[in-house]
């Protein structure tokens, strides 16, 4: 497979993920973190940061804005609930395997 073809099947990966993330506004990003080690602003720091790689200025918010289909402030207001004590436990207890992007390691 040449790279352009890897490239494209990449973004076409990434934009399925991020387009499941904004269907599942149920999914806590503290739940994914416990799960997976990485959550939706994890994904908007690779995104801001590939963006930095290529010599393009991007916030934060405006990488989140991509991820999460809206400004974070707004999908906070909708959707995210208040942690519980054992899910801030867990991300605690998870935080060794967190990825190394998400300023939590």
């Amino acid at each position: 497979m040449d790279d352009k073809t890897r490239t494209e099947l990449e973004a076409a990966a990434f934009r399925g993920l991020v387009g499941h993330l904004q269907k599942r506004t149920d999914v806590q990003n503290i739940d994914i973190m416990n799960l997976a080690g990485f959550c939706r602003n994890c994904l908007s720091k690779w995104y801001m940061a590939a963006a930095k790689e290529r010599g393009i200025d991007m916030s934060y918010d405006e990488a989140r804005e991509v991820v999460y289909g809206m400004a974070y402030d707004e999908w906070k207001d909708k959707y995210q609930l208040e942690a519980s004590d054992e899910q801030k436990n867990k991300f605690k207890e998870t935080m060794p395997l967190h990825a190394e992007i998400s300023g939590h390691t």
